[in-house]
């Protein structure tokens, strides 16, 4: 089965900061910014990406995946 970017964010968002929506956060948007996540919050964002897809994200792509678009075109690019 193909990896659904955007169920495994919702997802991964959900164990890190369950108050937090993705649906009002807009493609462009920085996701700690307009999710109010501390730096902290964000990488355990990534890292419960990882663990849920298997897509590892060094922190050298960090910079790709600030965005909601970034984050969920990353994920499909190395999942594919």
């Amino acid at each position: 089965m193909p990896l659904d970017p955007d169920a495994a964010m919702r997802a991964a968002l959900a164990a890190i900061a369950p108050e937090a929506d993705l649906v009002d956060v807009g493609p462009d948007e920085d996701l700690q910014e307009a999710l109010d996540l501390d730096s902290m919050d964000f990488l355990n964002f990534l890292i419960a990406l990882a663990e849920s897809t298997g897509v590892e994200i060094p922190e050298s792509d960090y910079h790709l995946v600030h965005t909601y678009a970034g984050c969920r075109d990353y994920l499909a690019r190395r999942a594919a």
